[in-house]
């Protein structure tokens, strides 16, 4: 696979790995957050404000949890600071992510 960067200036890409996102195989790379495995592949929208809005990619280091998602069925990971991993599931949550949300 080809990264883009120029070689020799510490900006390679990590070896793919293979991700699950709302139930489909998206390719990833080891180094990169689940938020910018997303959004390599042209997705913005992370998750659903419970207004209906939709919320992405923000601050980049954990503090404004626009970017939550339940990754391996742990709901309101902060995705900017989750690494990827080969089998690695995400899925988009609504609101809160918590059991009693209407969904």
């Amino acid at each position: 696979m080809t990264s883009g960067r120029i070689p020799g200036h510490g900006m390679e890409r990590g070896a793919p790995v293979r991700i699950v996102v709302d139930g489909a195989p998206q390719d990833a790379f080891e180094g990169e957050s689940v938020a910018a495995a997303i959004m390599a592949c042209g997705e913005n929208d992370l998750r659903e404000h419970e207004s209906g809005e939709p919320r992405g990619y923000f601050c980049g280091m954990g503090i404004c949890f626009d970017c939550v998602m339940t990754v391996d069925g742990v709901p309101n990971t902060r995705t900017c600071v989750t690494w990827v991993r080969d089998g690695l599931t995400v899925e988009r949550q609504r609101g809160s992510g918590l059991a009693s949300d209407p969904q």
